[in-house]
């Protein structure tokens, strides 16, 4: 029997094993034309592996895709719509290997069990440090290992009055979350002043009624708690890649460095962002164990950004081709699947994707964008293309502070300590579902 693939190849069921290996042993003689011997025998217990796996997971009737049949399309050995923190790699290649349009389907059908689909709220990401970043990934311009090469000029730390004021027009403009980035390994690299003057930005950007992030590098957990004490309500922390293919990302931090920074910011009781980059270089078999790490924490992520590469001139990753838009729903279908409850985020990258492209993302279960011109310092689409796109498809913006379902406490806002606002939006959407 064949895995059928995501276009359709009808699914052949022969009921008995040995005649299958069989069968995989003359395909391996015609391709290669050898006799029965060391090709074969690789097929043999390669497959025999495989349906060993494929029984572990159902019986040996079910399979784990669409027939290219007028027949409904056949179950999955697993129940959708389900908080699970147990997922397999083999799992997750099973959604990704889905026909296109049946997981998205299935991803829209799971969205609307949970969300607004109507709802997509808009985030406004802002550089409040540029360049002179000591690590090293090799798709970002702000590294300081390429800054010969990408021209980017480092600068310093954003005044308050400034950041303010892009908080300011970013409110007016119909963001409702506030992200601040810095091209720091850290706030430990800097000295105590300028991580202090980000916790003023962060405390002020909340006195003006909007969800803050800040994505600024390794937190030790005592920086995650001052972090939460000056209101911050996100923290972006993103995973980048497949455990597996994280070392040609990036020389100079390891994976678990990222998974500790993500533990202090839970613990520390702030809602954690975290996601990938599509178009790095990696196989779909790293997005698919990208999307088992984040859905197997402890506790699932209030927020996925899904990222397409945007390749920079001078960066060891410029002449990397991009994702597809068709490549960005899937993998928002997938990641809608795996955790249901969790804002999903399109994010990096949309500014080459049609709206078409991005009216299946998201069908398929995205309900976040980030505005404004740059992304830190990459172009993004125009405001006045986005409002367009959004009154298109019947789109409306989410409010600030409407409990995410996701994650811990820190999400609908009953244990902050700094501001009730959070904890208005938990009791406002709480009113709203009991009069629904």
């Amino acid at each position: 029997a064949r895995r059928p693939n995501r276009h359709g190849t009808v699914v052949i069921y022969v009921p008995s094993l040995r005649s299958m290996l069989r069968h995989a042993a003359r395909r391996v003689r015609a391709v290669v034309g050898q006799p029965t011997g060391d090709a074969s025998r690789v097929a043999l217990n390669a497959l025999a592996v495989k349906s060993h796996k494929l029984a572990a997971a159902k019986t040996d009737s079910m399979r784990y895709a669409t027939t290219a049949s007028n027949e409904p399309p056949t179950p999955l050995p697993f129940e959708l719509g389900v908080v699970r923190h147990d997922w397999t790699t083999e799992e997750v290649e099973l959604l990704y290997n889905r026909p296109l349009l049946d997981l998205v389907f299935d991803a829209a059908s799971v969205h609307r069990r949970f969300h607004d689909p109507r709802q997509v709220q808009q985030c406004t990401l802002l550089s409040i440090k540029t360049g002179g970043c000591p690590e090293t990934c090799n798709y970002c311009s702000q590294s300081s290992s390429w800054k010969e090469t990408t021209e980017l000029e480092a600068t310093k730390l954003m005044g308050i009055a400034d950041v303010l004021e892009a908080a300011k027009r970013a409110k007016e403009a119909g963001s409702t979350r506030f992200c601040m980035g810095t091209a720091w390994r850290g706030p430990s690299q800097v000295g105590k002043g300028q991580f202090d003057r980000v916790l003023k930005m962060t405390s002020e950007v909340r006195d003006m009624g909007m969800e803050v992030c800040a994505t600024l590098g390794m937190l030790t957990p005592e920086q995650a708690k001052q972090l939460r004490d000056a209101g911050l309500t996100a923290y972006n922390h993103n995973l980048d890649t497949s455990p597996e293919f994280y070392p040609k990302v990036t020389s100079s931090r390891k994976y678990e460095d990222r998974l500790n920074t993500i533990a202090a910011v839970r613990d520390a009781g702030i809602s954690v962002c975290c996601g990938g980059i599509l178009g790095l270089g990696e196989e779909e078999k790293d997005r698919a164990s990208l999307m088992r790490v984040l859905a197997n924490l402890p506790e699932h992520p209030e927020s996925v950004p899904i990222n397409a590469l945007v390749p920079v001139k001078g960066t060891p990753m410029e002449n990397l081709t991009p994702p597809s838009g068709l490549e960005m729903v899937r993998a928002i279908a997938v990641a809608r699947l795996v955790m249901p409850k969790t804002v999903v985020r399109l994010s990096a990258g949309r500014i080459s994707m049609s709206p078409t492209d991005q009216a299946m993302c998201f069908l398929a279960g995205a309900n976040s964008v980030f505005t404004g011109d740059t992304l830190l310092t990459t172009p993004n689409n125009e405001a006045s293309e986005d409002d367009k796109m959004m009154t298109e498809l019947g789109l409306v913006g989410r409010p600030a502070f409407v409990p995410y379902l996701a994650g811990g406490a820190s999400s609908d806002g009953t244990d902050f300590k700094v501001s009730a606002s959070i904890r208005e939006g938990a009791e406002l959407a709480a009113r709203k579902a009991q009069t629904a």
